[in-house]
């Protein structure tokens, strides 16, 4: 996003590699989308790029509004949908749900520029002093 940039560690000899990490992205422009790019490690040549996919991170802070509007929101409540188009990667309908009292996000990315493969996420809402932040707790591509 923008000029953060961050690297998982690699997994390695696996075809279905989960990360289970915690990247935290600081939000300064909301209007820049969010870009995934997935690598295949090589020791000796350059990595070779598997695929890129992106998402928008407005319909995510639209849902915070919402939820800071009605607060006392039942668990589960379902606070928005997105629907998978051409316009984004979403390779299925992605919900943003009130859950044990955090926003989260759920989000499967179907990768581009490559003959298949999936990446899914999860974002969850941090307020750092006021600022706006992103947690990506867990990453998994197919």
């Amino acid at each position: 996003m923008g000029q953060q940039k961050f690297r998982t560690r690699v997994v390695k000899k696996n075809l279905n590699p989960e990360w289970n990490e915690d990247l935290t992205l600081s939000i300064s422009d909301p209007v820049l989308p969010i870009k995934i790019m997935v690598y295949d490690r090589d020791w000796f040549s350059r990595d070779d790029k598997m695929g890129d996919a992106f998402f928008h991170i407005d319909p995510f802070l639209e849902a915070i509004r919402i939820q800071n509007q009605f607060r006392g929101l039942p668990e589960g409540t379902v606070i928005m949908k997105i629907q998978a188009s051409r316009q984004n990667c979403l390779s299925e309908e992605s919900k943003i749900v009130w859950n044990k009292g955090k926003i989260v996000q759920n989000i499967f990315l179907k990768l581009q520029n490559v003959e298949c493969g999936e990446v899914e996420l999860q974002l969850e809402w941090i307020d750092v002093s006021g600022l706006l932040s992103i947690n990506e707790l867990e990453d998994v591509a197919y």
